[in-house]
């Protein structure tokens, strides 16, 4: 297998590289020094310079402005992102554009994506369910009502929902006794029936509990298409282990550093066995958690079919990625000792962060049970 990334996946990566080098995570408002949300909103000033760079349009059509690149060079990009710790909703913005040019039909992706591309209209994603354990496709009932859809539901820790234009809500279609299916409704954020209840993520990041009660939305803005939310969904889980990937690997170069100028009894204490193994081992994560991220966004790339669905890739690399970047940030404070602890150094970001990274992804064992039935469904050999 060919694990070569292509020149234009490269070269977004390097776009990346040179808009997120003026980016300092010691300037990432902390959650330890803070009650409430760490900011009112997103680095717009970072935003501008992602536009700029075209970095806000990769998955888009060149008819939209975009660069028609796929789900492996979104995930390059993201995995630098989260090296700095960039507070942008880059991760939501570009999945839901993809599933809008993807599953929206024309009339829809020519008034939304070339502005989403240039950055002028920001898109999020409500994931999460009613409580963060339940699918989210179920805690929001849609009921059509002529040319309008009516929205009742709650959706749970919204990422940037104060800031974005459109919401991109999933919800369960109740039409009577026909088979319920899930569309998707972009829904805005200022609608009459639209309640946003301000929540803290475990970064410190401004959520919101969105609370719909009669929202009625345009047909012309209610995705039908079947398969959109699971494709969506699955785009959203492979770029999570992107940005757990970006971080752990950030977390474990600052291991090193550190640990290579720390002295203890005349040496460094990455001459030390002990120190070096704990290192080796989280090497070993990060390396096992990109490539089942590759393989799973390999997947949502090429559309290739395989033994296995590409949820089961998806539900191997969340595995790798919830696991591997909490034991990467662990081991991180353990060798700082009480200086990873300190509020003047980033470390302490990174591993909030990484907390949040970790509970968004889900349990292991919910994926590992999800594997098991996937392996069970579809026998190998």
């Amino acid at each position: 297998m060919d694990f070569t990334f292509t020149e234009e996946q490269r070269a977004a990566a390097e776009a990346a590289r040179g808009v997120f080098a003026g980016v300092v995570p010691d300037a990432v408002p902390s959650p330890a020094l803070t009650t409430g949300a760490v900011a009112e909103g997103f680095d717009r000033e970072l935003w501008s310079r992602l536009a700029e760079a075209d970095l806000l349009s990769l998955l888009l059509d060149e008819a939209y402005g975009g660069s028609g690149l796929d789900a492996i060079a979104l995930c390059l990009v993201l995995r630098e992102s989260a090296g700095v710790l960039a507070r942008v909703p880059l991760l939501e913005h570009s999945a839901a554009a993809a599933a809008v040019q993807a599953y929206g039909g024309p009339e829809l992706a020519r008034r939304l994506l070339a502005r989403a591309g240039r950055g002028e209209l920001v898109l999020t994603v409500a994931a999460n369910g009613r409580s963060g354990h339940d699918p989210a496709e179920l805690a929001v009932g849609a009921r059509r009502d002529g040319t309008e859809w009516v929205l009742d539901g709650v959706q749970t820790a919204v990422p940037w929902a104060y800031d974005a234009d459109l919401v991109v809500v999933p919800a369960q279609h109740l039409a009577g006794t026909a088979a319920e299916r899930t569309v998707l409704a972009l829904v805005p954020r200022e609608r009459d029936g639209v309640v946003l209840a301000e929540q803290v993520s475990t970064s410190g990041e401004r959520l919101a509990e969105l609370r719909l009660a009669s929202v009625r939305i345009d047909a012309g803005d209610v995705i039908e298409a079947d398969g959109a939310w699971e494709w969506l969904h699955t785009l959203l889980a492979t770029g999570t282990c992107a940005l757990a990937l970006g971080l752990g690997e950030r977390v474990l170069n600052m291991t090193a550093e550190y640990t290579g100028k720390r002295e203890q009894f005349g040496y460094p204490i990455a001459t030390f066995q002990a120190v070096a193994v704990q290192a080796a081992d989280r090497y070993i994560d990060l390396r096992a958690m990109e490539a089942t991220l590759w393989q799973a966004a390999w997947r949502i790339a090429s559309g290739a079919s395989g033994a296995l669905p590409a949820a089961g890739d998806v539900a191997v690399a969340k595995i790798w990625a919830a696991e591997g970047v909490r034991r990467v940030v662990q081991t991180a404070q353990h060798l700082h000792g009480g200086f990873g602890a300190d509020t003047d150094y980033p470390l302490h970001r990174y591993h909030a962060w990484a907390k949040h990274l970790e509970l968004a992804l889900g349990p292991a064992s919910a994926h590992e049970e999800r594997l098991g039935d996937l392996l069970a469904a579809h026998p190998l050999g």
